[in-house]
């Protein structure tokens, strides 16, 4: 059995639901940048241009979810479950309006799970 990178929380799933029947197609980044911190941001899907120095780590809830390989090469050995919290984020993640933001919380791989870890490949690459 293959061992997810990145997972969802039933609340951010319900989140995603409501954004999803405003916006279409959805799609999740998380670029540590200076300006959007280390958050998750949701876009509709197509609106963030990827590039070779993004890289896919999985789906959640039918959405991609790619971080930028600076970040990858830091949170790589951790799962990541996307959830949501009240208060208002400082970026242009499309739940920001609600009152809400998108949060990670993250947790070591086992050794075990470390050998049964999902591919991943770069944003650039074809799958």
């Amino acid at each position: 059995m293959m061992t997810e990178r990145v997972l969802v929380s039933e609340d951010a799933m319900k989140i995603i639901d409501q954004l999803r029947k405003e916006h279409g197609e959805l799609m999740f980044h998380q670029s540590g940048g200076c300006c959007d911190g280390s958050s998750p941001m949701c876009f509709p899907k197509g609106e963030l241009m990827l590039n070779e120095t993004d890289v896919w780590l999985g789906a959640i809830h039918d959405c991609d979810f790619y971080m930028s390989k600076d970040q990858f090469d830091y949170w790589q050995h951790t799962q990541l479950t996307v959830d949501v919290t009240k208060g208002r984020g400082s970026s242009f993640s499309l739940e920001i309006p609600m009152g809400i933001r998108f949060v990670i919380k993250s947790r070591m791989f086992t050794d075990q799970e470390r050998e049964h870890l999902t591919p991943i490949h770069l944003a650039s690459e074809e799958v």
